[in-house]
């Protein structure tokens, strides 16, 4: 028999943890959403099922993924619009079909992608990012939830996006050059500590080394990261400065 979700640690974790990683952005509306999403759906903040961005809360594709494994989701068909698409231009539209279950009909939930409305760090990587924007749309629609995946808004609007790309040779594997370039010119470009935001990735992943992290929950560390730098690099710092090792007294 299949242990049910203690739901009061799931919430207790969830605080902490948004505490920990958004302090400067936990308004008690903020607070009230994440307590509603974590008791309807069981979202995990530690596993990477939901991100904060400008004070709105967002799903991420490992969130709705776990969600229908809990819910046991039947399957999910995805497949090209290809009047729609355009590989020469890098722009696709893709179309998923969720079953929640075997009798179930299925929601339709479609997927666009270009170079216009990806981010620099999966530039290339179109019709991935199609797909997995349409299988999101779908999951959503199948399982009622409203608030929109942090993989459907596309770009952020800062500073970092507006540098180019200095090596945009990345094999696609998880944590690839894409990703540690957008990293590297947000450390570079807001005068951050590498070996401290190393710690925090680790901390934010939830894993034991950043090699071990997901290539998803990588990417959502780097956005939530170039996010806080350009609103309160202030309570970055702060944050940041939590994971220095105090210094040990000489003793004479």
């Amino acid at each position: 028999m299949k242990t049910p979700f203690n739901v009061p640690k799931l919430i207790r974790s969830n605080l902490r943890q948004a505490r920990l990683h958004w302090p400067s952005f936990l308004t008690p509306h903020v607070i009230q959403m994440l307590k509603g999403y974590t008791d309807e759906f069981h979202f995990s903040i530690s596993a990477g099922d939901l991100v904060l961005l400008d004070r709105r809360w967002y799903v991420t594709h490992t969130g709705l993924l776990g969600l229908a494994r809990r819910k046991r989701c039947s399957g999910i068909h995805v497949e090209a619009v290809d009047s729609l698409c355009d590989s020469a231009a890098n722009r696709f539209v893709l179309k998923a079909t969720a079953y929640p279950s075997k009798s179930s009909s299925g929601f339709v939930g479609y997927g666009d992608a270009d170079p216009s409305n990806v981010s620099s760090i999966v530039r290339g990587a179109e019709m991935r990012v199609a797909e997995t924007r349409a299988v999101n749309r779908a999951l959503r629609k199948a399982y009622g939830i409203g608030i929109c995946s942090v993989e459907e808004i596309g770009t952020i609007s800062n500073p970092v996006e507006k540098l180019p790309p200095q090596n945009a040779n990345g094999n696609g594997n998880g944590g690839g050059p894409k990703v540690r370039d957008r990293l590297c010119q947000i450390i570079r470009q807001h005068k951050l500590d590498p070996e401290l935001v190393k710690a925090y990735a680790v901390d934010f992943c939830g894993t034991k080394t950043l090699r071990e992290a997901s290539r998803e929950q990588v990417e959502n560390f780097v956005l939530q990261l170039a996010d806080w730098a350009e609103k309160d690099r202030n309570a970055l710092l702060c944050q940041l400065n939590s994971y220095a090792q105090p210094k040990q007294e000489v003793v004479a």
